[in-house]
């Protein structure tokens, strides 16, 4: 029996070729996009990179009234940061960022889901708790930073500061005070930088 002919031969070499210049795109990719997540992952950390609720904001009006099982979205503190306000069934006011913890995509309310399952990221299937901000199932590797809203006495709804992922409410508006007035944010009890 005899090898490979000569343009069989060159099949199998023209294959093999195009095959390592494959693998070595395919590493390439892989270590430009570990290399990217690295440097994204160290500016955010740095302070460098926006994240929601990075700055202060006025309060800001987002709803005359918020019927019980009802939610609206509205940008806040910044035009970039999406937030809803939710009225949850038993009448409690809740706020969080829309932008899921885990790739930034949109995060939706379920009106016809049980709380603890009631804001659901389609983008990986991330689910959160409505009422606590959770994550009660995916990829999603911390809870959602924390819009903090009140009902004023005419039943209007404001978003008046932000807390960040596992930051206290307290520790939230005193950041935001500080950044807009230190003076009064001092008088308030907030003492200095956290």
């Amino acid at each position: 029996m005899s090898g490979p002919t000569p343009e069989e031969q060159a099949l199998v070499d023209r294959i093999s070729a195009d095959s390592l210049t494959t693998r070595r795109d395919y590493l390439r990719i892989v270590a430009t996009v570990s290399g990217g997540l690295a440097v994204g992952s160290t500016l955010v950390s740095a302070g460098v990179l926006h994240r929601h609720g990075d700055g202060s904001a006025a309060p800001l009006k987002v709803a005359d009234r918020l019927p019980p099982g009802e939610a609206v979205t509205f940008d806040y503190p910044g035009e970039d940061d999406r937030a809803m306000a939710i009225r949850l069934a038993d009448g409690t006011l809740v706020g969080w960022s829309t932008v899921c913890t885990h790739l930034a995509c949109g995060v939706l309310w379920r009106d016809d889901h049980p709380e603890q399952d009631g804001l659901y990221c389609p983008c990986h299937e991330g689910v959160f708790n409505a009422r606590t901000g959770e994550v009660t199932s995916g990829p999603p590797p911390r809870p959602l930073p924390k819009v903090l809203v009140v009902e004023d006495e005419l039943g209007a709804v404001w978003a008046v500061g932000t807390a960040r992922s596992g930051e206290s409410e307290e520790a939230g508006l005193c950041r935001g005070l500080r950044g807009r007035n230190p003076a009064l944010a001092q008088r308030a009890g907030c003492g200095g930088q956290p």
